[in-house]
């Protein structure tokens, strides 16, 4: 699918009797997405550098690029409880307050320490913000039309990371990576878009008119109240286990993986490296945007099976590229399957979940296979350091394929089908 085709798609999706409500939802949720991931993708670029100055490990810099992900499972808890109790408008707006604050802190910090607590905030935030957006989404749309939007919205991630390695190239070779860290106050403009003209959705206020009534209770145990319904929680957070591994790992290490399999240097080339992943970032998001409408189109059994496959091949494939030009095509498709799933998680959550639990459930999930997967950053900068690119990249590809037989066991994925 080409950029233009991914155009015409989310002009589709979003176009014709969308109401000024929904227009606003998509807007402060992709916006939100894009700074936020733009805020936590700086890491990516920074690493490197903050290892060289504050002589961290390769093992102590894959816990700080993990860190985020274990702040996010306690994030994704705690909002996603209040989201479904105070309401998601306001608990967006607290999200995207520490996601902020816990970026710039990071350009005042000298030791991994005091880092590692920076992160563990910052994935707080990003963590509890995912569910909330996934849950105004399910609220303000069709069903025929989550998959497209909620991938529009992780679309947005995307451009943040595409303005990440932008913002890299531009502002460290002058400023160093404590300048980078300074410009991630901008996430601010989301709050106050959200707080001035977004309000709760109809469902969301019925909702809290049953809570006042005593018609429905919230409660945490219906994330896995049936033997049916505990058994798609836990599948369900092995695949995003497995989604977390795989973006990630690749996001955080890719500048050094792409450095270490083309044998070049961190300082000379760093600026060509930090753009070479524009690319591989634009296939994430032309992925993304390709998932969703495969999705409301074929259903979740047979739109997962189709990415998780090509994402072992491709990963797989990874190992052999030679050069920049090859490493950088193989990484853009790489990026399109292995990434385009991840919009797709919150499409199929909304539909598996009631709204009393919707925003928690989508945050529990998620918060649980981040926080599990993001041992991928601690293992690859092990892996690094004592074997090889092929063995990191191997490893990945198998993963892949694991997700693929857990997912084909979930019995609500084949009755979901196709989207209505």
């Amino acid at each position: 699918m080409s950029l233009s085709q991914v155009s015409a798609v989310a002009k589709e999706a979003t176009s014709n009797k969308m109401t000024s409500e929904q227009k606003v939802v998509l807007g402060s949720t992709t916006l939100g997405f894009t700074l936020d991931h733009m805020d936590a993708t700086f890491l990516s670029f920074a690493l490197a550098p903050m290892i060289a100055e504050l002589h961290i490990s390769g093992t102590q810099g894959g816990i700080i690029a993990a860190m985020s992900n274990w702040g996010a499972l306690v994030g994704s808890v705690l909002f996603g409880i209040l989201a479904d109790r105070i309401g998601r408008v306001r608990v967006l707006s607290y999200t995207i307050i520490l996601v902020t604050f816990a970026t710039v802190i990071l350009a005042f910090l000298d030791n991994a320490y005091t880092i590692y607590a920076s992160r563990f905030l910052l994935g707080m935030g990003t963590g509890g913000e995912y569910g909330v957006s996934m849950a105004l989404i399910a609220e303000s749309f069709k069903a025929n039309k989550v998959g497209r939007v909620s991938s529009i919205t992780a679309i947005g991630g995307q451009v943040g990371a595409i303005l990440a390695a932008i913002l890299a190239t531009m502002i460290m070779p002058a400023f160093g990576w404590r300048g980078l860290f300074m410009i991630g106050f901008l996430p601010l403009i989301v709050v106050y878009i959200v707080r001035r003209h977004m309000k709760e959705t109809p469902e969301f206020e019925k909702l809290q008119a049953d809570y006042k009534s005593g018609n429905k209770k919230f409660s945490f145990a219906y994330i896995a109240n049936t033997p049916k319904r505990a058994y798609t929680s836990f599948v369900l957070i092995i695949m995003l286990t497995i989604q977390t591994a795989g973006y990630y790992g690749l996001m955080n290490w890719l500048p050094t993986i792409m450095r270490k399999q083309l044998g070049i240097t961190a300082t000379v080339t760093a600026g060509y490296v930090n753009l070479g992943m524009i690319p591989i970032i634009i296939g994430m998001a032309v992925g993304m945007m390709t998932f969703g409408t495969i999705l409301d189109k074929i259903g979740p059994r047979p739109a997962f099976a189709i990415f998780l496959i090509a994402s072992a091949l491709m990963i797989f494939a990874f190992t052999f590229a030679f050069n920049m030009w090859t490493l950088t095509i193989l990484g853009a498709i790489v990026g399109f399957f292995s990434n385009g799933m991840y919009g797709g998680f919150g499409a199929v959550i909304s539909r598996l979940y009631p709204a009393e639990i919707r925003a928690t459930a989508a945050n529990t999930l998620m918060g649980s296979g981040r926080a599990i997967g993001a041992f991928s950053s601690v293992a690859i900068g092990w892996v690094m350091d004592n074997y090889s690119v092929s063995a990191v990249l191997l490893s990945l590809a198998t993963m892949y394929i694991v997700s693929l037989v857990f997912m084909l066991t979930i019995p609500d994925f084949k009755k979901l089908g196709r989207q209505s």
